[in-house]
Order: structure tokens, then sequence, then C-alpha cells
């Protein structure tokens, strides 16, 4: 079975600028091997923050954790770097009328690293384990009630309602395709068995150290395969990052602006994209674990107690936006009216700490975000100035993910991507996102979020109505939307990725 024209004629405008996107990079440059005739670099060399605790592709992430898989696993669909969506192992698809079924087209000339062929049992498979599977993004799939097999490259992936964000879910986590006979075993947690441009070199390959892959003999498209070795060297301390990077070690990271003064001053290239809010989560709004946090005027006390413009140019070195709202600008559910919704006022937080009854009541424990150690002790202080005690616990560790899912936090300090409606929602605030972990609803919000996915091109307008209601309920205690940097050398091409803190394997290429 295959789409109709309409759709069909869509993925071919697709394709060709997929393909345009690919022809930008390439030429020559250091190192050794040829492409296309010209002298390039054979090896890329990243930085990366963390070593995976599992490759099973069920267990992806998103951020700075989708990356690493994308070394060894294909997606449904891909991701350019200006957020449009592409055909990948998926060359096609379609909603129905009533948006409840996407039938999805898939290539019949793709197959897996251990020889097994690519079809559309082999994607239904994925699909089916990725929901079991309980990873960190299985929200992601939480709208698909069954995936059908049509014929040998044909699925129907079929929803209880309708999910704007499932396409865009399908070029990340959820998307990425395993071989059958891999998923599930504890195998597939140490060496990835995938469709991917790369392989992992297990021998040279290294846990919490580095992470090395080689090129994929036969792999299906060249254009996505720029380089024959690939390695991801795990650099958890920024400083580490920045000296690995100025001393050759590594061809690309992500820094803060102060290192990244060091890595200017060594002529590194800076690419910034401003993707991510930073700022406390106050995820036990129930009081589960923490009852003053349940306390809407504590929570209120907490936003008050920042001055985010201070904080932003004297940590930051004014490397961002200041802002009380935990949506983008580019979402639709951006407002003007919620950007300063909670200024800097200790007064007023006292006030509203004496009102709530939790004056001099109020203590919370966050974990130590590595690289962030300066801003959470300014943080510390100004909400000690107005009464309210913050202990920086351990730091996070590759077990974070599950210990957010786990409750283990009341509060988390953290920077989180500013995706579409439905992709934010589904990241902080749906019952089943990660970082709603204490599943906070009400009845109100749970019919704005409603409204939201049956809104169709309204989504962005009727998600303002979620982002007032968080920001009024104070869920979040936003700071600002952070620069992000990230900085490469002279020898590698690199396309910021909208909506990413580090570029998509697929971005990188040698440089001329």
């Amino acid at each position: 079975m295959k789409l109709g024209p309409k759709a069909a004629a869509a993925a071919i405008v697709l394709s060709a600028s997929l393909a345009l996107t690919a022809c930008g990079g390439g030429g020559a440059g250091a190192g050794t091997g040829s492409t296309a005739g010209s002298k390039t670099v054979t090896a890329l060399t990243l930085g990366t923050l963390r070593d995976l605790t599992s490759w099973d592709p069920a267990q992806a992430h998103v951020g700075h954790a989708l990356q690493p898989y994308q070394a060894a696993y294909d997606s449904l669909i891909l991701r350019e770097p200006d957020g449009k969506l592409s055909p990948m192992l998926a060359t096609a698809w379609k909603y129905n009328e009533t948006n409840t079924k996407l039938t999805v087209d898939l290539r019949t000339d793709v197959t897996f690293s251990d020889g097994a062929k690519f079809d559309a049992t082999a994607a239904k498979a994925n699909m089916d384990h990725f929901k079991k599977a309980n990873g960190p993004q299985m929200g992601q799939l939480a709208s698909v009630s069954d995936i059908a097999v049509v014929d040998a490259d044909t699925i129907d992936i079929n929803l209880s309602a309708p999910e704007p964000a499932l396409e865009y879910f399908l070029s990340q986590a959820a998307g990425l395709m395993g071989s059958p006979a891999a998923l599930g075993t504890d195998a597939i947690k140490t060496v990835p068995v995938g469709s991917g441009p790369y392989v992992m070199d297990k021998a040279a390959s290294v846990k919490d150290s580095q992470s090395v892959f080689t090129a994929r003999e036969g792999y299906w498209n060249k254009d996505l395969q720029k380089f024959k070795k690939l390695t991801l060297k795990i650099l958890l301390d920024p400083t580490a990052r920045t000296n690995a990077l100025v001393s050759g070690q590594i061809d690309a990271t992500l820094l803060d602006p102060k290192n990244g003064k060091q890595a200017e001053g060594a002529k590194m290239k800076l690419q910034t994209n401003q993707v991510d809010w930073s700022g406390l989560l106050l995820l036990d709004r129930d009081g589960t674990k923490n009852p003053a946090l349940a306390n809407l005027k504590v929570r209120q006390a907490i936003n008050h107690a920042f001055d985010r413009k201070t904080i932003l140019d004297q940590v930051m070195l004014g490397q961002g936006t200041p802002t009380t709202q935990p949506f983008g600008k580019d979402s639709g559910a951006w407002t003007e009216e919620l950007e300063n919704y909670y200024s800097y006022d200790p007064e007023k937080a006292k006030q509203l700490l004496k009102d709530s009854g939790f004056e001099g009541k109020v203590s919370f424990e966050v974990p130590t975000l590595p690289g962030a150690e300066t801003l959470i002790s300014v943080l510390k202080q100004q909400l000690a100035d107005v009464g309210i005690t913050l202990n920086p616990g351990a730091a996070i560790t590759n077990t974070f993910t599950s210990d957010v899912a786990a409750q283990k936090y009341p509060a988390l300090f953290f920077n989180l991507f500013q995706g579409q409606p439905t992709v934010a929602i589904d990241q902080i605030v749906s019952t089943k996102a990660l970082y709603n972990p204490f599943k906070t609803t009400t009845p109100e919000l749970e019919a704005k979020i409603a409204a939201v996915r049956t809104g169709g091109t309204d989504a962005g307008k009727l998600a303002q109505e979620v982002n007032k209601y968080v920001v009024e309920q104070a869920w979040f205690a936003p700071l600002f939307r952070v620069n992000q940097m990230y900085y490469h050398n002279d020898k590698v091409n690199v396309t910021p990725q909208v909506q990413q803190a580090v570029p998509s394997i697929y971005n990188y290429s040698p440089a001329k």
C-alpha cells in the first residue's frame, strides 16, 4: 500500500530539501581520506555531557541524550536543522480525516547492523517495544492505541486521541528503529543494533569515558554518513570540555558563557541557539513529600524572590533573556504578558510567605546540575534573602531520569527545551510527562490541554491558556531562556539544530 499522490509529492519535496541540506557540508579539511574527490577529515570527536545508561532505543531521551542514539539508529522521520520534518525510514505519511490514524510508508532497502531487514513488522516491533519498555520518553507514544501492519512496507498508527506532535515524536526517541531480534535483550543495552550510519566499536569504547563508532558499510544514505569514525567523549565538567576543545582532543562541544571566553580566545567558532529555558521545576505541587510546595503562595514567593536580570548579567554574562514562562517564543503559546509575570519583589515574597502560614518553614532540596553550581548558589542566596532555604544536593547522575520518574526530587533546577505546544505539554505539563512526576493536574487544566490536542492549526494559540495556567499556578520558577553556546574548531562545519542544545549527528560535516 502506498499513500496518495499528494502525500508522495510532499515526500519528494522534503527529500529534495534534505539532499540540499546534506550537500551543504563536505569538502576539504584537516586529516586524511577523501569524499567526492576532496581531502576531508575522516574522524569526528565530540565532547558530550554524559554516557548513556542503555543503548536500547526505547530508553532514548531528548536534548543532549538523543544525539548518541542517532549514530546507531535511524528514525522514521528526520528533523532538519530548521525543524522541518523530512522522510527517513518513512518515505511518506498521511492522517485520516479525524487525525486518529497515521498511515506511514516505509523504505524497502534498509537493513540493520545484524543483517535483519527493516520492514513494517520491524517498525511495529519497535513501537510496541517502546510503549512497553517504560523509557524516559514513553509519553511520546501515549496516544498510540496500536500499530497495524498493512503490508510489508506500510503501517497504520492508530491513536486513542489526536496527537499533533506525533510526527515530531517519530523524529525523536519514539521513531528510533532497532533490530527486532535485539530489542529487549541485555546485549542491546551495551551495544546498539540499529540501521543507523555508524556501528559501535566495542573494543575501543569505555563506559563513562568514550563511545567509538565506525561508518557502517552499505549504509543506505551516504549523505548522512559524513565521517569514517565518530567518537563521543564523555566530559561532565565544562572546564574539562573547554580544555579538550582548545587542545584539539575534541572537535566540538557545548560550553557555558564563562568557559566560552577561553574557547573564543583560542579562536573556536561559536553557534548560538536559544532553545532552553532555565529555572526551577517545583514538582511536588500536591505536597506529597514537601507540604510547603503545595501552597500556591509559597510557589509564588519563590518566583518573586529572583532578580532574573541581574542573575543573567552577572552569572551568565548576559547570554539569554529573562522570562517567567516555560513556553518558548516560537511555540505560539508564548505571550508578552507572561514574560515578567513575577517581578523581582522580595517584600512581596516575604508577605506571601507570611500569608501562606509557612513563614520561616520553607526549605527544599534540588540536585546539583554540573556546571551550574555558581548559579544554584546565587539562587540559594536570593531565596535565603526572603526566608526560604534551598539545599543543593548531590549532583545529577546517570540515573537522573529514572530518579525524576520515581519522585525522588520535590524540585529541580534544570534546563529544558521549548518545543511546540504539545511537545512542551507532554514534556512538563501532562500527567504522562517525565517532568510532572507527581502527576499534578486539575479538571480545568485537562480541559485546556484537550483543547490544544484537538485544536489543529489553532493549537499554539490555545496553548496560551495552558501557559497562563501553569504560570499563574507557579508550577515552575523560570529564570531565563538560555543562549546555548556550542563551539567547534575549524576542521568541521556545524549547523545548529532548532530547539536542541546540541546539533543532531547529521549536522556536522568536514570543513572546506
